[in-house]
């Protein structure tokens, strides 16, 4: 799910002391993640990301952390999920306005849910397709 609320934290430079501490301990592979006492093995991408904030806060610099949409999903075989507009206009690489327009003008099928727009990762695909398509053909044309 795509959070629509987006926050920045950002965290001061560390003490030097403590920034030298730190350092030292990720120089010597020292990396253990402990939640509420219990040791926790981080999936690659998280520890990726857990050391590199490390690594900044270890060098003296200040951090800014915040959120981003995830990447749509690719549905799997015999799974075509249902989008809100701002999911399927982030797949899509378009404005939600732009979407809404498209829906609106029956170019995307859209189906509703009570008042709500919802539309199916597989029409957001072949919208996609057909533009790459029409794209290519211009391209085509204009050599």
């Amino acid at each position: 799910m795509i959070s629509m609320s987006q926050r920045t934290t950002t965290t001061p430079a560390l003490p030097g002391k403590d920034a030298k501490a730190l350092a030292r301990a990720l120089d010597a592979g020292d990396v253990t993640v402990f939640v509420d006492g219990t040791a926790l093995r981080l999936p690659p991408a998280a520890r990726d990301a857990v050391l590199d904030l490390l690594r900044r806060l270890g060098s003296g610099d200040a951090v800014s952390i915040s959120s981003a949409a995830a990447p749509a999903a690719v549905p799997e075989a015999g799974h075509d999920p249902l989008l809100t507009t701002s999911q399927a206009a982030s797949a899509a690489g378009i404005s939600h306005t732009y979407l809404r327009n498209l829906t609106d003008a029956g170019v995307i099928p859209v189906e509703y849910r009570g008042t709500h727009r919802r539309i199916r990762m597989s029409d957001v695909e072949s919208w996609l397709q057909a533009q790459r398509s029409a794209s290519a053909a211009k391209a085509a044309g204009q050599k």
